[in-house]
Protein backbone atom coordinates (compact mmCIF):
# COMPACT_ATOMS: atom_id res chain seq x y z
CA UNK A 1 0.00 0.00 0.00
CA UNK A 2 1.27 3.02 -1.33
CA UNK A 3 1.89 5.99 1.40
CA UNK A 4 -0.81 8.33 0.30
CA UNK A 5 -2.82 5.95 -0.18
CA UNK A 6 -2.55 4.44 3.84
CA UNK A 7 -2.65 8.28 5.01
CA UNK A 8 -6.10 9.06 3.26
CA UNK A 9 -7.20 5.69 5.07
CA UNK A 10 -6.21 6.62 8.32
CA UNK A 11 -7.69 9.96 7.82
CA UNK A 12 -10.70 8.34 6.99
CA UNK A 13 -10.89 6.25 10.27
CA UNK A 14 -9.98 8.99 12.14
CA UNK A 15 -13.49 11.01 10.59
CA UNK A 16 -15.43 7.94 10.56
CA UNK A 17 -14.68 6.31 13.68
CA UNK A 18 -14.89 9.98 16.08
CA UNK A 19 -16.96 8.06 18.64
CA UNK A 20 -14.01 4.99 19.12
CA UNK A 21 -11.32 5.58 21.72
CA UNK A 22 -7.50 6.46 20.15
CA UNK A 23 -6.87 1.95 21.27
CA UNK A 24 -9.81 1.52 19.10
CA UNK A 25 -9.05 3.45 16.15
CA UNK A 26 -4.87 1.66 16.54
CA UNK A 27 -6.74 -1.57 15.93
CA UNK A 28 -9.07 -0.17 13.02
CA UNK A 29 -5.71 0.98 11.32
CA UNK A 30 -4.33 -2.65 12.00
CA UNK A 31 -7.24 -3.97 10.44
CA UNK A 32 -6.84 -2.04 7.68
CA UNK A 33 -3.03 -3.23 6.85
CA UNK A 34 -4.19 -6.34 7.37
CA UNK A 35 -6.97 -6.26 5.00
CA UNK A 36 -4.88 -4.33 2.39
CA UNK A 37 -1.93 -6.77 2.61
CA UNK A 38 -4.30 -9.71 2.74
CA UNK A 39 -6.38 -8.29 -1.10
CA UNK A 40 -2.88 -7.76 -2.54
CA UNK A 41 -1.18 -11.18 -1.96
CA UNK A 42 -4.44 -13.09 -2.42
CA UNK A 43 -4.68 -15.29 -5.64
CA UNK A 44 -7.63 -13.66 -6.81
CA UNK A 45 -8.77 -9.91 -7.30
CA UNK A 46 -10.96 -8.76 -4.68
CA UNK A 47 -12.48 -5.21 -4.36
CA UNK A 48 -13.00 -3.73 -0.91
CA UNK A 49 -16.48 -2.64 -0.32
CA UNK A 50 -16.45 -1.87 3.68
CA UNK A 51 -13.90 -1.93 6.60
CA UNK A 52 -14.89 1.07 8.91
CA UNK A 53 -17.56 -0.10 11.00
CA UNK A 54 -17.50 -3.36 11.99
CA UNK A 55 -14.81 -6.18 12.52
CA UNK A 56 -15.88 -8.25 9.65
CA UNK A 57 -14.59 -6.44 6.69
CA UNK A 58 -16.85 -6.93 2.95
CA UNK A 59 -15.04 -7.88 -0.05
CA UNK A 60 -17.03 -8.88 -3.58
CA UNK A 61 -14.89 -11.42 -5.24
CA UNK A 62 -15.93 -12.61 -9.08
CA UNK A 63 -19.43 -10.34 -8.37
CA UNK A 64 -19.69 -12.27 -4.64
CA UNK A 65 -19.63 -10.52 -1.98
CA UNK A 66 -18.09 -12.07 1.44
CA UNK A 67 -16.65 -11.08 4.93
CA UNK A 68 -13.17 -11.39 6.66
CA UNK A 69 -12.48 -11.34 9.99
CA UNK A 70 -8.69 -11.29 10.86
CA UNK A 71 -8.00 -12.63 14.14
CA UNK A 72 -4.37 -12.67 16.02
CA UNK A 73 -3.95 -15.45 18.66
CA UNK A 74 -1.60 -13.08 20.51
CA UNK A 75 -4.00 -10.53 21.32
CA UNK A 76 -7.18 -12.58 22.40
CA UNK A 77 -9.98 -11.16 21.41
CA UNK A 78 -13.67 -12.93 22.59
CA UNK A 79 -16.00 -12.45 20.00
CA UNK A 80 -20.50 -13.32 19.98
CA UNK A 81 -19.06 -15.65 16.99
CA UNK A 82 -23.47 -16.29 16.45
CA UNK A 83 -23.28 -12.34 15.91
CA UNK A 84 -21.51 -12.82 13.01
CA UNK A 85 -24.08 -14.94 11.30
CA UNK A 86 -26.36 -12.07 11.71
CA UNK A 87 -24.20 -9.82 9.85
CA UNK A 88 -23.82 -11.79 6.85
CA UNK A 89 -27.75 -12.10 6.77
CA UNK A 90 -27.98 -8.30 7.17
CA UNK A 91 -25.18 -7.52 4.48
CA UNK A 92 -26.51 -9.90 2.05
CA UNK A 93 -22.91 -11.86 2.04
CA UNK A 94 -22.52 -15.53 0.73
CA UNK A 95 -19.25 -16.55 3.01
CA UNK A 96 -17.83 -15.32 5.91
CA UNK A 97 -13.71 -15.85 5.92
CA UNK A 98 -12.10 -16.41 8.90
CA UNK A 99 -8.33 -15.44 9.07
CA UNK A 100 -5.74 -15.68 11.25
CA UNK A 101 -2.91 -13.37 11.40
CA UNK A 102 0.59 -14.22 12.37
CA UNK A 103 3.97 -12.37 12.11
CA UNK A 104 6.48 -15.30 12.82
CA UNK A 105 6.73 -18.00 10.48
CA UNK A 106 4.52 -20.90 11.43
CA UNK A 107 5.61 -24.45 11.13
CA UNK A 108 3.16 -26.39 13.04
CA UNK A 109 -0.54 -25.35 12.90
CA UNK A 110 -1.82 -27.19 15.49
CA UNK A 111 -2.15 -23.99 17.79
CA UNK A 112 -4.64 -23.14 15.05
CA UNK A 113 -6.46 -25.90 15.16
CA UNK A 114 -7.11 -26.29 18.29
CA UNK A 115 -8.58 -22.91 18.59
CA UNK A 116 -10.94 -23.76 15.27
CA UNK A 117 -12.76 -26.58 17.38
CA UNK A 118 -12.13 -25.12 20.84
CA UNK A 119 -14.65 -22.21 19.20
CA UNK A 120 -16.56 -24.04 16.74
CA UNK A 121 -15.15 -21.85 14.02
CA UNK A 122 -15.47 -24.10 11.13
CA UNK A 123 -19.41 -23.93 11.82
CA UNK A 124 -19.47 -20.01 11.25
CA UNK A 125 -17.10 -19.47 8.68
CA UNK A 126 -16.82 -20.79 4.85
CA UNK A 127 -13.23 -20.36 4.51
CA UNK A 128 -10.23 -20.68 7.03
CA UNK A 129 -7.08 -18.94 6.43
CA UNK A 130 -3.17 -18.74 7.91
CA UNK A 131 -2.31 -15.15 6.67
CA UNK A 132 1.50 -14.88 7.33
CA UNK A 133 1.36 -11.09 7.31
CA UNK A 134 5.67 -10.33 6.52
CA UNK A 135 6.20 -13.15 4.31
CA UNK A 136 3.00 -12.56 2.42
CA UNK A 137 1.34 -16.33 2.01
CA UNK A 138 -1.77 -17.49 2.81
CA UNK A 139 -2.55 -20.81 3.52
CA UNK A 140 -6.00 -22.36 3.54
CA UNK A 141 -6.55 -24.58 6.67
CA UNK A 142 -10.50 -24.94 5.32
Amino acid sequence: MELAVFQELTEEITLECFYMTESQQEEKVIQLIDLHHFVECYHSPVRILSYIHHPLNIIEEDGIKKGILFYDLKHFTPFNWNAFEEFKRQNHLKELWFVFVEEDPIYDTAHHTDFITENSIEIFYDRIFLFNFFQSVIKPLK
